[in-house]
């Protein structure tokens, strides 16, 4: 039977399909599927889905499995699944980033990996027939669990939440708000292949570790990783995490400033126009939150909701850009800015990371 050695991204792709996070997807994007998702941000169904998820193969490797009706999937020459391929197709790579992306500027790293895939899509169903482990594995939980593990607790509404970043303040008070508003939380730090000078697994994991055990209510609170690549497809990335958390059993899901962006490539508040288009059809509520950030006025984390200043020298934006610059300058921020405490449990670990992945 034929193979494929798939590597690190494509296996995650893999499982995330075979655990049920990409549903309805049952396998990797067929050329109907991915000229309608590129398209319109729907599935041929109808269904909302906003991203591309493919199987990228060289020509040699499309010819050598063409006409086979199963294959096996391989990951560091351990067989992880199976694979039925029934759709090859190539694709203009320029406007299909332009499609998704906003731009085809290869400066852009969601685009630069894009334009970097091999040549041919193939398209088919999968099944997942073993899980690999990494570092950092045991953090990670199943949609099955998850949903066993809301059940348990009693929990009716669970907010998720999407982060990059150790946490800083403005993310604490994003908590706090989806606590006062629902019965349970569930932070899952996005921990697959993100670009150079984004925060480690290690350091995100340190940071929320330390916040969720000192200053929130643990037991209301379940901290799990989502091994997947970051997109960095902005408004689009969005949509798509609100739709994984929907699969992992979230009723509600917060999109603040900026979700999935990096640089200035996407308005500030771009990620709340486009999922407002699909409210009613993600199953799952989003709750779109304004940015908080610091005020010396009032000291306190506010947002413009709640706050006159924003526009006065008291007020402090807080990113995780300018966190990640100041601890990348070996600096420690304000404590009004990150609590002392979670940069405490960062010590002797490597914070950001430094080659691509």
């Amino acid at each position: 039977m034929s193979e494929i050695a798939l590597n690190r991204d494509q296996y995650l792709e893999l499982e995330k399909i075979g655990l049920g996070a990409f549903q309805p997807l049952d396998g990797f994007m067929r050329e109907e599927e991915f000229r309608s998702v590129v398209a319109t941000m729907r599935l041929p169904s109808g269904a909302v889905f906003p991203l591309p998820v493919v199987l990228d193969v060289d020509r040699e490797t499309a010819q050598r499995i063409r006409g086979s009706a199963r294959i096996v999937l391989t990951y560091e020459e351990r067989e992880v699944g199976w694979f039925s391929p029934d759709s090859f197709y190539t694709c203009d790579r320029a406007a299909t980033a332009r499609a998704v992306y906003g731009t085809d500027d290869p400066r852009h790293p969601g685009v630069a990996h894009f334009l970097s895939l091999a040549e041919i899509f193939v398209g088919g169903e999968v099944g997942l027939t073993a899980r690999a482990t990494f570092d950092i594995s045991a953090y990670e939980l199943t949609p099955a669990q998850t949903r066993e593990h809301f059940a348990h607790q009693g929990w009716r509404t669970i907010v998720g939440f999407q982060t990059r970043n150790v946490p800083h303040r403005a993310h604490e008070y994003l908590l706090r708000v989806a606590l006062e508003y629902a019965d349970g939380l569930f932070v899952q730090p996005l921990v697959g292949r993100k670009k150079v000078g984004d925060y480690t697994p290690q350091a995100i994991m340190a940071g929320y570790g330390a916040l969720i055990g000192g200053f929130l209510p643990a037991e209301r609170v379940l901290l799990g990783i989502l091994s997947t690549a970051m997109r960095y497809a902005g408004p689009r990335e969005a949509v798509f995490h609100a739709i994984i958390r929907r699969n992992y059993g979230c009723t509600h899901f917060i999109v603040g400033r900026d979700h999935a962006g990096v640089g200035d490539w996407y308005g500030k508040y771009d990620a709340h126009e486009l999922t407002r288009r699909f409210d009613g059809e993600l199953g799952i509520q989003v709750m779109r939150l304004a940015g908080p950030y610091y005020c010396g006025r009032c000291d306190s984390i506010v947002t413009e909701k709640t706050c006159v200043h924003q526009r006065t020298a008291a007020a402090r934006e807080i990113s995780g850009t300018d966190m990640r610059a100041i601890l990348t300058g070996g600096c420690r921020p304000d404590p009004n800015l990150m609590r002392a405490q979670v940069l405490d449990a960062l010590r002797e670990i490597p914070l950001f990371i430094t080659v691509n992945e």
